[in-house]
């Protein structure tokens, strides 16, 4: 079994699949072109729908020949059917089938009611005009459903009731000439309330301006209405979870090469889903989070057969026009990636690894976290280092109880470098290292003060997973726990430990040195100010304490205009930005599920 890195096999026969998709056209050039022409109908659709001034202007001439303009029944479907436009684009530029479905449905629509009520040949040429690509283009319309819930129906009819009252309120505000009195916003704000419902509000027009701000805002409260009743009843979508036979396989697959990447056991995490090669050793697993698919690490299992997994990966994302995007890849998986695809790739951070065989807590660098250990065991802290197959079940619940009642925030975090559980049978190889205090008062559990949780690299390795301790500890637990874990390393058999991930952790050093550019240090400057929320310096500072040698991660993406996109969706799977119940009102929950397998935090704090 080699362990090089594959060649291509188009690399003898002419151009390889990754230089054709960089030189050839994009094959989703026409659904976002059609996308922004939807977008573009939908604005103006609204505007002719909402502004009086609007048809009589410069743009009277596009606007006049669009869906509805003139008349109250007209208006209405002119803004509703702006509304509608709007809510497909997105869907359109990303090749939905549904999306395809509904803008073929609602073009003609359109067009009927040009020539019905304003016998407008021309505006219904208009919408077919836009009707034609989307069927001349159909084939490239055909992206698969995104995982969803009932959550979307709630989600939809939040956004979409503040829409409406936003564009409600323009609507009644939009005929100051034809307005009966002077009403104060209180007023306005009761007439779109009442209006959204189909009744009449206590704001007076002159002439039809009453029917056309009536049949406006009813419009408006039943698109709402109808899209949040549609999406609360289809077909649930559930995001995919592995199954026992696919952790199964990587737990096959990770024994037989899980030494090459110190991130290969958080694959096992339950939340994830899984594409094996056509020959099943290899596989890439994966989540979808806002349309984003996200791997983390590189594949797993044989080398030789990543490039299988990964175009299935591929495939996978054109199936259902996701984003695809790996997060946290070594060098040797980023060449292949990069190779096999045509993405392009970033350096993300780097992840800090320590050889237990150098590890010492003498000399001068290691002064402070050696003080520190010192000070913190007279105190009269003791640790335990053992492997969670050795702990009994009484003891185990006690320290998940505990892992979970010290976490910082409400929802707990980490995707990448997680395994978001602690003590599942299944995973007797992770190591767990305790901090006790023996004289303290006992408390809800016990004499135990701090957590640290390992899951197995390779045979000879552990990768750190979370990191928890009690508040009213002593500083320095984490300290504490990772001198105790590396110099317990030989007698369980471990050569190397994999500490955090410190992202950017190359400028935050460089930046910091003598003889940095003005460009560089400003780039250290946002990073530590970025620090107050997402803990970047401080982690690199806490990794440093220990000498490791740092191994560059890498960020795998399409293009860079994607790359916010890829961000925020990191940051929600990773726990930084989420939508959940607040954690009180999910205690319960958590009760009756004691080994429910959550998202665990990755995280370090410097004391």
């Amino acid at each position: 079994m080699s362990d090089a890195v594959p060649k291509p096999a188009s690399q003898a026969a002419g151009p390889t699949r990754a230089g054709r998709v960089l030189r050839g056209p994009r094959p989703e050039a026409v659904p976002v072109l059609v996308g922004r022409a939807c977008t573009l109908v939908g604005l103006l659709n609204i505007a002719a729908g909402v502004f009086p001034r609007f048809r009589h202007s410069r743009m009277h001439a596009v606007a006049e020949v669009l869906p509805g303009t003139f008349g109250p029944f007209a208006a209405a479907l002119s803004l509703s059917t702006g509304v509608l436009l709007l809510l497909l684009a997105h869907g359109l530029k990303r090749r939905k089938r549904r999306a395809w479905r509904a803008a073929v449905a609602l073009l003609p629509l359109g067009a009927v009611a040009q020539l019905t009520y304003r016998h407008s040949l021309v505006g219904m040429l208009i919408s077919l005009a836009l009707l034609a690509p989307l069927l001349r283009h159909r084939g490239q319309f055909a992206a698969l459903p995104d995982p969803r819930s009932r959550w979307k129906a709630l989600a939809n009819f939040v956004l979409m009731s503040a829409g409406s009252l936003a564009l409600g309120l323009v609507v009644v505000s939009a005929h100051p000439h034809r307005t009966v009195g002077d009403p104060s916003l209180a007023d306005r704000l009761t007439h779109v309330l009442y209006g959204l419902f189909g009744f009449e509000g206590p704001i007076d027009y002159r002439g039809n301006t009453s029917w056309t701000v009536a049949f406006s805002l009813g419009a408006l409260g039943l698109l709402t209405a109808v899209t949040t009743i549609y999406l609360a009843f289809r077909p649930e979508h559930p995001a995919a979870r592995l199954t026992e036979d696919d952790e199964t396989r990587l737990r096959a697959l990770l024994a037989k090469h899980g030494s090459r990447d110190s991130l290969g056991h958080f694959a096992l995490r339950r939340d994830k889903a899984v594409v094996f090669s056509p020959s099943g050793k290899a596989a890439v697993t994966y989540r979808v989070v806002s349309g984003v698919m996200l791997a983390s690490g590189d594949p797993i299992g044989d080398v030789e057969a990543w490039p299988g997994a990964i175009e299935r990966f591929m495939d996978e994302a054109r199936a259902h026009s996701w984003t695809p995007a790996v997060m946290g890849c070594s060098e040797t998986g980023g060449e292949v990636w990069t190779r096999e695809t045509g993405l392009d790739a970033l350096e993300l951070g780097d992840e800090a690894v320590v050889d237990v065989a150098d590890f010492s807590l003498a000399g001068r660098a290691m002064r402070n976290v050696r003080q520190m250990v010192k000070r913190i065991e007279r105190a009269g802290y003791e640790t335990r280092v053992r492997r969670v197959a050795d702990l009994g079940d009484a003891e185990l619940d006690r320290i998940r109880r505990a892992a979970d009642d010290w976490r910082g925030t409400d929802t707990e975090r980490g995707f990448s470098m997680a395994l978001g559980r602690i003590g599942d049978p299944a995973d007797g190889d992770c190591l767990i290292a305790t901090a006790h205090k023996q004289d303290a008062e006992p408390g809800e559990y016990g004499d135990l003060k701090a957590i640290l949780h390992f899951v197995p690299w390779g045979a000879d390795g552990v990768s750190l997973d979370l990191m928890r301790r009690d508040r009213s500890a002593d500083p320095g637990m984490n300290e504490l726990l990772i001198v105790a874990a590396l110099q317990a390393a030989p007698k369980l058999g471990i050569a190397r430990v994999s500490l955090n991930f410190a992202m950017f952790r190359a400028a935050l050093a460089r930046g910091e040195k003598i003889g940095a550019g003005p460009v560089l240090r400003a780039w250290r400057g946002l990073l530590v100010f970025l620090s107050r929320w997402f803990q970047i310096e401080s982690l690199y500072k806490f990794n440093a304490k220990f000498r490791p040698r740092w191994e560059p991660r890498f960020v795998v993406y399409r293009t860079s205009a994607d790359l916010p996109r890829i961000g925020f969706a990191a940051m929600q799977a990773e726990g930084f930005v989420t939508l959940t119940l607040p954690r009180f009102l999910r205690r319960r929950a958590t009760t009756r599920r004691p080994c429910a397998h959550g998202v665990t935090e990755r995280e370090a704090r410097a004391a």
